[in-house]
Parts: C-alpha cells; sequence; structure tokens
C-alpha cells in the first residue's frame, strides 16, 4: 500500500505504464540487451522512496543462474525468414545481372551482342503487357512547379471510334491500376475491369457503340512516365527527383493524349476510385471537352482519414532502408516496405461485415499453437495481398500518385491559388534570360521544410476551417462538427465547393457511392451530389448502395456487375 502511495507521490497513475528515464550512457542500447540489474531492495519502498530509484531495472530480473537451458524455446519466424529468402534471391539475381551487364559491355567491341540483357536492377518490368503509347515532346508544366520536358502516356481503346469523333469515353483508374482494363489483341489476358466492358446493351461501357480509352496515369508505372522512367536530361531514371504531381496534371496529360487522336470532345468521362476524383477533375478542367461524367466511389476532396491511411503506407516504405530516398532501380527494391504499405491499403479497400463472414475468427490452422507471424485466415489473407503487390509496382509511384490523391481539391480557392501559381511561374519564366525549360522552377521544387512547430492539439473553436477552401456554412458553436456532417439537419456542402463545382452545373453527372465504404465513405459522394445541385446542375444522378446491397466495401466498383455496371450502363445510355 505504501509502495503505490508513493508511486502516485511520485506521479505515477495506478495501472499506469511506467516511464523509465534512461541514463545517456545506456541511450544508445537496446532495451531487450542490456545486463540485468538487481532488484530494488524492499526498504525502497517506504514513503521516502523518491523516482530516481526506478531509473535502471524495474523490469529486469537477476539471472538465478547462467549456462542453462531456457524457460521456454525461442519463437520461430517464417514470415521474417520468407523477407529474408526475397532479400537474398534479389540480391543475386543483381549480382547476376551485374555480371550480364559486364559481360555485354566487354562484347560491345566485337560483332556479337548478348540480346534481352536487362541492366534495370531486381525490380520487375512494370507493365501489364502490350500497350499502344503516346509520345508528347512539347513540355508538361506542372501545378507544382515542376516539369516534364516530354512524356509518354500508355493507353489502351476497345470499340470504334465513329466518323465524328463523338463516341468517346475517357476511362479513369484507381491508384494502382494500369491501362489493361480490358482484354485485347496484344494482351489478351482479363483487364481490371473485364465483365463491365464489352459490346452490347449488357456492359457498363458498351463497346459496339463507344470507343472506350483507358491510360495509365502519369506517375505511374505501367507505360506511362513516372518516377522510374528516364530522365532525357542526364539518362537515368528520375527516381525521387520527378516532380510532384496533382490529380489535374494527370489529366491534362490525358488530354494531351485525346489531342493526339483527333479527339475534341468526350461522350463521357468515367472513374473509380481515384478515377472518380479524375473523372470530376476532367470536367472541371475542360468543361467545353466532356458531356457526361460518371464519379464512382471517388470525391472532390481529399478528407483527413484516407490522408491519414496513404501517408501511414508512405511511411512505412520510406521507412524500408532500401528505399535509399527513392534511388534503388540498381539495387534491392524496398519489397518489404511496400508489402507493408499494400496491407494497410488493403485495410481499407474492403468492409468488416465482409471480413466477419469471410473469415471470421479462423485461424489458417487451429492445430498449431498461435505464432507472430500471420496465424488467423485474416492475416493470410492480408501477407497474400502484401506479397503479391510487393514486386509488381514501383514504390516511388505508389508514394507520388498516392500525394497527388492528398492534394485534391476541387474547391473554388484552392483551385484559384493553383492557376495564380502556374500563372507567376509563367511570368518568371518569361522574364528569365535562360531558355532551360522550366527555368526557376527549382526553388519551388526543393525547398521543402518540416514546420517549425510540432503538432499541438488545437481548442475546438481553434479548430474550425478558417481558409476559404475549407469553410463550411455550418455555425462555429459547439455541435459545429455534428452540423457539419452530411444528413444533418442544418448540414450543406461548403460554399466553397459549390463555387468551385459551378462549371459543371450542365454536365449531366452520376455519382455513385456505397455504404460499406471506409476509405471513401458514401456520405463524400453525397457531398458531391449536392454542391452539384447546389451549383444549379438539374441533371444529377445520385445513387448509395446499402450494406444489404453490397458488403465489399471501397472495392465494389470492381466487383458489383449488377448495381455499379448496371447504373453506368443507365445514365450512359
Amino acid at each position: 500500500m505504501k509502495a503505490a502511495q508513493s508511486l502516485a507521490g511520485a506521479g505515477v497513475r495506478s495501472g499506469a505504464r511506467l516511464v523509465v528515464d534512461v541514463p545517456s550512457r545506456l541511450a544508445g542500447r537496446s532495451f531487450c540487451s542490456r545486463p540485468a540489474v538487481p532488484l530494488i531492495p524492499a526498504s525502497s519502498c517506504s514513503s521516502s522512496f523518491t523516482p530516481s530509484h526506478f531509473r535502471r531495472g524495474v523490469h529486469t530480473t537477476p539471472a538465478r543462474k547462467s549456462g542453462g537451458a531456457p524457460s521456454n524455446p525461442a519463437m520461430a519466424f517464417p514470415c521474417l525468414d520468407a523477407l529474408e529468402d526475397r532479400s537474398q534471391r534479389l540480391h543475386s539475381e543483381r549480382q547476376s545481372q551485374s555480371q550480364a551487364s559486364s559481360q555485354a559491355s566487354a562484347a560491345t567491341t566485337s560483332s556479337s551482342s548478348l540480346p534481352g540483357t536487362s541492366v534495370s536492377g531486381p525490380e520487375p518490368s512494370y507493365t501489364s503487357g502490350a500497350t499502344l503509347r503516346y509520345h508528347c515532346e512539347k513540355p508538361l508544366r506542372l501545378d507544382w512547379g515542376g516539369v516534364l520536358p516530354e512524356f509518354d502516356i500508355a493507353y489502351e481503346t476497345w470499340g470504334t471510334l465513329n466518323a465524328d469523333r463523338s463516341n468517346a469515353i475517357l476511362l479513369h483508374t484507381g491508384l494502382s491500376a494500369s491501362s489493361h482494363a480490358h482484354s485485347t489483341q496484344l494482351n489478351p489476358a482479363p483487364g481490371w475491369w473485364e465483365p463491365f466492358i464489352g459490346p452490347g446493351p449488357g456492359f457498363a461501357l458498351d463497346t459496339s457503340k463507344y470507343f472506350v480509352i483507358c491510360t495509365n496515369v502519369l506517375g505511374g508505372c505501367y507505360g506511362s512516365t513516372g518516377p522510374s522512367s528516364i530522365d532525357p536530361a542526364d539518362g537515368l531514371p528520375y527516381a525521387t527527383r520527378f516532380p510532384i504531381l496533382t490529380l489535374e496534371d494527370m489529366v491534362r496529360a490525358q488530354f494531351r493524349l485525346l489531342d493526339g487522336l483527333g479527339i475534341d470532345r468526350l461522350y463521357a468521362s468515367v472513374g473509380s476510385s481515384m478515377g472518380g476524383m479524375q473523372s470530376l477533375a476532367a470536367g472541371v478542367l475542360f468543361p467545353d471537352r466532356v458531356g457526361k461524367i460518371v464519379s464512382i466511389s471517388g470525391c472532390a476532396r481529399s478528407h483527413p482519414y484516407s490522408i491519414a491511411m496513404r501517408h501511414t503506407q508512405r511511411q512505412v516504405l520510406m521507412m524500408d532502408p532500401n528505399w535509399n530516398r527513392g534511388f534503388y532501380y540498381d539495387k534491392i527494391p524496398p519489397h518489404a516496405g511496400m508489402k507493408l504499405a499494400r496491407e494497410i491499403a488493403t485495410v481499407t479497400y474492403r468492409s468488416g461485415p465482409e471480413w466477419e463472414q469471410r473469415f471470421g475468427r479462423r485461424r489458417a490452422d487451429p492445430s498449431k499453437p498461435p505464432a507472430l507471424c500471420p496465424d488467423f485466415l485474416i492475416e493470410t489473407y492480408l501477407d497474400h495481398a502484401g506479397e503479391k503487390f510487393c514486386l509488381t509496382y514501383d514504390p516511388n509511384s505508389l508514394l507520388y500518385v498516392s500525394k497527388a490523391m492528398d492534394l485534391f481539391d476541387l474547391g473554388a480557392a484552392h483551385q484559384e491559388r493553383s492557376a495564380q501559381r502556374r500563372r507567376d511561374r509563367e511570368a518568371a519564366e518569361a522574364a528569365s534570360s535562360t531558355t532551360t525549360v522550366g527555368a526557376g522552377a527549382e526553388a519551388a521544387v526543393c525547398s521543402l521544410t518540416l514546420p517549425d512547430q510540432p503538432y499541438e492539439e488545437q481548442e475546438p473553436s481553434a479548430a474550425l476551417p478558417s481558409t476559404p477552401s475549407d469553410t463550411s456554412s455550418a455555425s462555429a458553436d459547439d455541435g459545429h462538427v455534428a452540423s457539419m456532417m452530411p444528413g444533418a439537419p442544418s448540414w450543406q456542402p461548403p460554399e466553397d465547393l459549390v463555387r468551385g463545382l459551378a462549371v459543371l452545373r450542365n454536365h449531366p453527372t452520376l455519382v455513385m457511392g456505397v455504404a460499406s465504404d471506409i476509405l471513401f465513405p458514401a456520405w463524400q459522394q453525397y457531398e458531391v451530389a449536392e454542391a452539384l445541385k447546389m451549383a444549379g446542375n438539374r441533371n444529377v444522378s445520385h445513387c448509395e448502395l446499402s450494406e444489404q446491397q453490397s458488403m465489399f466495401g471501397h472495392d465494389t466498383f470492381l466487383l458489383d456487375l449488377k448495381n455499379i455496371g448496371g447504373n453506368v450502363c443507365n445514365f450512359l445510355g
């Protein structure tokens, strides 16, 4: 009792974990490997006891004997064994490729060479198969000051473009998807939206009526220019010298492709997830070139929860030592970080009710004792998802494309700030004496720093949005959080977003959401629909699938042919 009282007097709450003040001479050691320290004597548990007694050895036990067998056998870690085996395999492949590269270099002076030799390192060839390629030699200036002197867009098409080129549909992808939405003659493998595309009225995108185009986004790694591409200035991969992108930059690159195809106006802009965001952006950026808009499980501005989840993925990836600040293309790629990032992402793609039904609390092998490696069925599922992904997508592309999603905001104030940066950039280049493309952009690209002050929790009144792009019509009372959420009696979409979407007032728009989606919750699609209506759009169709209709969460757009496909088909006509 006295000991408890003395702990309370020392500022330690009952039931709280004790914080140990580590002397500087121990600061560099692992807490799991320091030598045992004798226990504090019983006499220390008096009212005169002070916290200084706890500076060492609180959780240690003196060894009673040495050289004997441990109390329990060491745990096995097959998941870590697999990771280490993959690292060793990649290292061996790199060595083999380096040797082959050396032999190829030596053979260049002779009449023979080594066909098919790859010197790109152990990372996979980031392609989903044969695609069409559009090469643009006109520089693309980006929203945040970067520039691409030239770029490629990988794309695939289905159907036939009609005589007046008025039946084209641009299909936008999710974060990590390629242009391979459906099988083609060049690549007969099934695409990521295979059952939704085909000839006839039963398909969401009827290729007997429409000419469907799907691209790999700028910044991706399936044929379009991205961080793994070669910088024409020096012949080396861009890596993290690749400039920061926005979704609007990606859309501008897509419309360069449309220019190259001679398509002045789209019949429709269609997309899901990140593609749903791009579909709206296409209409905002090029209102005269877009007819109908379909946005499925997307949003008009990224919200804190989805930003937080993507930030967490980027952090675990960047903390993998093999990431090497993005310069890993001739080394072992950060496969461990990529695996973990994908597992985190997969948690956000599906729903709890589906997993309860699909996995429950079942273990993979109940006959074996529990393990710290994947043990429950849900753990093995996530582990499998990470394994499949970790060497099939460029880690840097994941960083850049996910960051572009975070930056997305179609509010009027954000659009104006982006336009002003572009005007300032153009003025600076016009005034510059140099003719180098992108002159003056280096300061904007290379001046990133951490905030001067660490995060501090704000008072509720101070936490209210203060910038025009984030201002809600809700009042600043104690109930402002509830009133800012769609469904509340006083809720209205932010005025800034209404103004930002006003350019779409004459565009027929289908907005779809899924109640079981935790990554892009259904209220975000409701916000889009209501903002469009308040902007004067009288042709907005909003559809929300209940949990009874779909338990598949965010991935519903990939799986629900009846509800997703059927609504898209009916809307496009």
